[in-house]
């Protein structure tokens, strides 16, 4: 490989600069101005605000008409900061706790090497996303007439995650990441005193009945072959420590890999829900909307990625257990094929979401490798 010390300097103070100063989806400003003065500083086309506050880089090499997208995304998330490092977040109550730091600084890392060094024939799309964790940035992106104004015939991104060592690479064809549906369930009945719950219609003993009945859609109703996540994240009710209450809601997300799985777990919730309504004599009603659609990589084009980017990891596995976690990169290949990787950021990271998690800078240069040998695979001069 290439010697690129200075390149992974420069890649780390950009990470931690980024982490420094994080910025909620759709308030990615001082991101994005960050990402477009680097990508015109390397001799890129940069289009600003695209999708609320996405960039698009491009650059062109050669004579092909053949393009393809790399992206990154760029928002952090609502979390407190627990780490303790010189480059912290600066910001309270936001912090980069998924690495999209990394990301972002992984691919102009990734546009700097292909700007100076070239190798392809065609054009490479730099797609800086915002809002990936509200599960919207993909489609605003989109929406704001991504595909006509920066068209592209196919699109690659990846993700950090911990526990895989640095250096390690891996991915599968089909299905490697999940739908994410959200529900809220309200309860509403008639609260009261607690020494008389018979004077009133409460909802805590039927909320905490429904969150254990939810929990027989995946073990009683699925097919044991299919995969399917139900879990309740939140139970907020109007009591207090003496008082009944009369309104419950119940919050969670479910995961899947096929539509009819998601339509199996939103039936099967809204008949429980409405059974326990009967039951305790109170009012059930459910909201069930799809936030995140399933990650489903094209099995040529992963097969390509994974041999180029085999070439610059020091392991990689092409055959990974599909995951449960849901990226909205998914959005990208309703339009295009394209193919989706992990890399590691050590056996010993923080878990993603985490209030301790930082990521790892030792992983910058593989990743911008790994973004780079994708990109001259498919645009190789030789055609």
């Amino acid at each position: 490989m290439e010697n690129h010390d200075k390149l992974h300097s420069d890649m780390t103070g950009w990470r931690r600069h980024l982490h420094r100063h994080p910025e909620f989806g759709f308030e990615e400003q001082k991101t994005a101005a960050f990402v477009a003065e680097k990508l015109r500083g390397f001799g890129l086309e940069v289009a600003e605000g695209v999708g609320g506050t996405g960039v698009v880089g491009t650059l062109k090499r050669g004579t092909s008409n053949r393009a393809i997208a790399l992206r990154a995304d760029m928002d952090a998330l609502r979390i407190t900061e627990a780490g303790k490092s010189d480059w912290a977040s600066a910001t309270p109550g936001t912090m980069h706790a998924c690495g999209h730091d990394g990301h972002t600084a992984m691919l102009l890392g990734a546009a700097r090497m292909l700007a100076e060094e070239g190798g392809f024939d065609g054009t490479i799309r730099f797609l800086f996303q915002p809002a990936e964790e509200w599960g919207r940035g993909a489609l605003a992106m989109l929406e704001d007439g991504l595909m006509s104004r920066f068209p592209f015939d196919e699109v690659y991104g990846l993700h950090n995650m911990p526990g895989l060592p640095v250096g390690h690479l891996e991915t599968r064809p089909g299905a490697i990441m999940s739908a994410e549906d959200n529900f809220e369930i309200t309860l509403r009945g008639k609260g009261g005193h607690s020494s008389r719950p018979q004077w009133g219609r409460e909802v805590m003993v039927p909320a905490c009945a429904l969150v254990l009945d939810l929990q027989t859609i995946v073990s009683r109703r699925l097919n044991p072959t299919q995969t399917g996540v139900v879990s309740v994240t939140e139970l907020l009710t109007d009591g207090t420590r003496n008082a009944l209450p009369g309104t419950a809601r119940i919050l969670g997300d479910a995961r899947s890999f096929d539509a009819g799985v998601s339509a199996t777990i939103e039936a099967e919730m809204r008949r429980i829900a409405e059974g326990i309504g009967v039951l305790h004599g109170i009012e059930a009603t459910v909201s069930y909307s799809r936030e995140f659609v399933p990650l489903i990589n094209d099995p040529e084009l992963t097969a390509a990625a994974f041999e180029a980017a085999s070439g610059v990891s020091e392991s990689a596995v092409g055959d990974c257990e599909p995951m449960t976690g849901s990226e909205d990169f998914a959005r990208f290949l309703d339009y295009v094929p394209g193919t989706f990787v992990f890399i590691g950021n050590g056996e010993g990271s923080a878990p993603l979401h985490h209030p301790e998690f930082d990521f790892n800078d030792a992983a910058l240069l593989h990743g911008a490798r790994v973004h780079v040998a994708i990109a001259r695979g498919r645009l190789s001069p030789t055609g």
